[in-house]
């Protein structure tokens, strides 16, 4: 298949698996990068003309063996998201494309950290949840619900310095898709964000084809661009196996659409795929569509 040309350093991803359940409650998204990789990710991209390697996972410590009595479970996350931030600068300099495999979303602390560590990238962020609380701000107090805060310079001040200090992104930087289910002083600091925001209503009014190709506008400032995909982010009905379902997701088929506009623009670096959790999944099916969902991001077309 036709890739765009690229040549074959440009067409090589690592399989970075990140098994995080550190994050958040509900257990079980630690075993979301084995989900994916049983559901073929790797033989799928090797179809469409891809060189495939897979690093295995980075180490994440058990639960239950972490004294969290004080931090709670923050010190740890802010460790894991180092390693994360390390593996995905090694990645960029290496010139392959990094497709990490979480695990929670805290894990996006430290892939976006590590693949901005050499200059700007814009991010694409699809998901149900705003993930722009702060330990103030948050109902629940679950690290998963933080990263895009921290990403923006804001939160704990062990994960506003994984990596290197401070911020990782401008707000100008940053597109989310997909909205619908957010805290009530989240809502307030997501407008006042400086972020590009389309909600579940936006996506309906406007169709996800003007969505997609308005966020890849607001994002023409940047030549790379990061995907940071919560499997929430589609309709439960489509991909029921994740910790947090949120009824009036995104259809299969725009999602699909989503995909293949990014990979139109031929700018994708790096890829996040978060919150799949299998306990709670039908025989597989929501590491499936996330497959599937990969494939067309990283270039399968119908024609």
């Amino acid at each position: 298949m036709d890739l765009g040309g690229k040549s074959m350093q440009q067409k090589t991803v690592r399989i970075i698996g990140i098994p995080i359940d550190l994050g958040q409650n509900q257990r079980g998204v630690d075993m979301g990068p084995a989900a994916l990789r049983y559901a073929g990710l790797a033989a799928r991209l090797k179809r469409i003309g891809y060189q495939v390697q897979d690093a295995g996972n980075i180490m994440v410590p058990v639960r239950d063996a972490i004294d969290h009595s004080e931090r709670g479970f923050i010190p740890a996350i802010a460790q894991v998201c180092n390693a994360a931030y390390l593996a995905a600068s090694q990645a960029i300099s290496a010139g392959v494309i990094p497709i990490f495999l979480g695990g929670d979303h805290s894990v996006a602390i430290g892939t976006i950290g590590g693949v901005t560590a050499s200059g700007d990238c814009g991010v694409i962020w699809i998901d149900a949840h705003g993930d722009f609380n702060t330990l103030e701000s948050s109902t629940s107090g679950n690290v998963h619900g933080m990263p895009l805060a921290a990403l923006l310079g804001e939160g704990a001040p062990e994960l506003i310095g994984v990596g290197r200090s401070g911020a990782k992104l401008p707000a100008a930087n940053v597109v989310v898709i997909g909205l619908r289910d957010l805290d009530p002083v989240e809502k307030e600091r997501l407008k006042q964000s400086g972020m590009l925001l389309f909600t579940m209503r936006d996506v309906d009014e406007q169709g996800m084809g003007k969505v997609g190709r308005a966020a890849l506008q607001h994002l023409n400032h940047c030549e790379k661009i990061h995907v940071s995909l919560d499997v929430d982010a589609l309709d439960p009905n489509e991909a029921p196996g994740v910790g947090t379902p949120v009824p009036g997701g995104l259809s299969y088929r725009e999602a699909q659409l989503l995909m293949e506009i990014i990979a139109d623009s031929s700018r994708l670096s790096s890829l996040d795929i978060v919150e799949i959790n299998p306990i709670l999944d039908q025989r597989n099916r929501t590491a499936e569509v996330a497959v599937e969902l990969t494939s067309s991001l990283l270039g399968k077309s119908i024609l």
